[in-house]
C-alpha cells in the first residue's frame, strides 16, 4: 500500500467569511472523494473546521496540526491530532507535511504558510483569492503558485500536479 496523498488546506480561523467556510466544506468533500487526506491547523473554527467537516462528511481522513501543547480547541473533525506546543511555529509542519498546499481565504498566519511553502519549494494553489493577493504571491513565488477560481479547478490542478510528479 502506498502512502496517502496529503492536501494541506490553509486559511483563516476566526476571520474566515461564510463564503470561505462554505467553499472549504465543499473542498474537503472533494478532496476526500479523491481518496486524499486533508491536513489543516486543526482548530474548531474557520476554514480549518469547515474543510475537515467536509472531508469527514465524505468519509475522508483529516489531520489537525495544533498550535498548543494540548488538544483543547481542536476540531472534533480532526481524526489525527498532532499536538505541537509550537504556536505559529507549527505552520512549517503544516507545509512540509503536505504534498501540495491549497489556500482559501487570507490572514497573517495563512500568509506565513504561503511564504513558508514558497521557501520550501512547495506547489501552492491560491483558491478564490483577490488580484492583489495573487499578484503578491506570484511575484515572490513565480512557478510555484497556481490560481483556481473554484473547487473543481482546484481538484483538476491537484490531479495534474500529482500526475506530473507521479504521486498517487
Amino acid at each position: 500500500m502506498s502512502a496517502k496523498i496529503i492536501i494541506g488546506v490553509m486559511g483563516p480561523g476566526e476571520n474566515a467569511t461564510p463564503d470561505e467556510n462554505e467553499m472549504a466544506f465543499e473542498l474537503g468533500r472533494a478532496i476526500a472523494k479523491e481518496g486524499w487526506a486533508v491536513l489543516t491547523g486543526g482548530r474548531s473554527f474557520g476554514v480549518m473546521e469547515a474543510v475537515m467537516k467536509g472531508a469527514r462528511d465524505a468519509n475522508g481522513l483529516t489531520i489537525g496540526v495544533l498550535p498548543d501543547a494540548h488538544d483543547k480547541g481542536a476540531s472534533e473533525n480532526a481524526q489525527i491530532k498532532i499536538v505541537t506546543g509550537m504556536g505559529s511555529g507549527r505552520n512549517i509542519i503544516n507545509v512540509l507535511s503536505s504534498n501540495i498546499i491549497v489556500v482559501l481565504g487570507m490572514a497573517a498566519g495563512t500568509a506565513s504558510e504561503v511564504a513558508l511553502a514558497i521557501k520550501s519549494n512547495k506547489k501552492v494553489i491560491l483558491l478564490h483569492q483577490d488580484e492583489i493577493t495573487i499578484r503578491f504571491f506570484k511575484n515572490i513565488g513565480t512557478y510555484r503558485i497556481l490560481i483556481a477560481k473554484n473547487v473543481e479547478e482546484t481538484i483538476t490542478q491537484i490531479k495534474d500536479y500529482l500526475a506530473v510528479h507521479q504521486l498517487r
